[in-house]
C-alpha cells in the first residue's frame, strides 16, 4: 500500500512538471505577504460566496502559509476555516516538505496519510505556488486537494481543485489582493 501511495504522489509530482524550458520559478520571498479576496467560480456548482485570507511568512528553513476560508450562507450565518502549516526546504530544488507534528525524536515532520492524517507538501514553479494535500480515509480511498497560488501584478489567482479516486470533485477560483508585504 506506501507503495501504491508513493507511486501515486510521484505521478502527480511529475505531471504537473511543465515543459522543459518554462519559466524560471520566483523565490519564495515573492510570495511573503498577506493576501484577501473572493472566490469567482465554482464550475456551476452554485456554491456560497467565500472570503478568502492567505499570509505567507518566513521562518528559518522555509516558510509559513497561513489560510482563512469564511462561507457566507443564506440567513447570514458565516462559516469559518483557518489552516497554518510550517513548511521546511528539501534537498529539491522548489519543494517544502510539510512540519504538522513533533517526532518523538523532537524533530518537526509531516502527519502520516497511513492513519488517516493529511499529508501535505509545497511545490513553487514557475510563478505558481502549489500546496498539495493527500488524505487516505479507512477504505484506502484517497482525495487530493490542490491549491495553486499564482502570483500577479496585484496578489494571487487562486486556483483549488478537490479529486477523490482520480475524479475531479471541486473547482474554485479566486482572485486576492496583496495588503501587506
Amino acid at each position: 500500500m506506501r507503495l501504491m501511495v508513493f507511486g501515486l504522489l510521484v505521478a502527480l509530482f511529475m505531471a504537473g512538471m511543465g515543459p522543459a524550458g518554462a519559466a524560471p520559478s520566483a523565490s519564495i520571498d515573492a510570495f511573503y505577504g498577506n493576501y484577501e479576496g473572493r472566490s469567482i467560480s465554482a464550475d456551476g456548482e452554485g456554491l456560497s460566496k467565500r472570503d478568502l485570507g492567505v499570509e505567507i511568512s518566513p521562518l528559518d528553513r522555509g516558510f509559513r502559509l497561513t489560510w482563512t476560508t469564511v462561507k457566507h450562507r443564506a440567513g447570514g450565518s458565516d462559516q469559518r476555516k483557518s489552516y497554518t502549516i510550517d513548511f521546511r526546504a528539501t534537498r529539491r530544488d522548489g519543494v517544502y516538505a510539510s512540519e504538522m507534528r513533533t517526532s518523538k525524536f523532537g524533530s518537526r515532520v509531516p502527519l502520516d496519510p497511513m492513519k488517516g492524517e493529511p499529508f501535505v507538501w509545497v511545490r513553487l514553479h514557475g510563478q505558481t505556488l502549489t500546496v498539495y494535500a493527500l488524505h487516505i480515509d479507512d477504505n484506502g480511498v484517497y482525495e487530493m486537494k490542490v491549491y495553486d497560488r499564482t502570483l500577479t501584478d496585484a496578489g494571487l489567482d487562486l486556483k483549488f481543485n478537490r479529486y477523490r479516486d482520480g475524479v475531479k470533485l471541486r473547482s474554485i477560483t479566486g482572485t486576492l489582493v496583496r495588503t501587506a508585504r
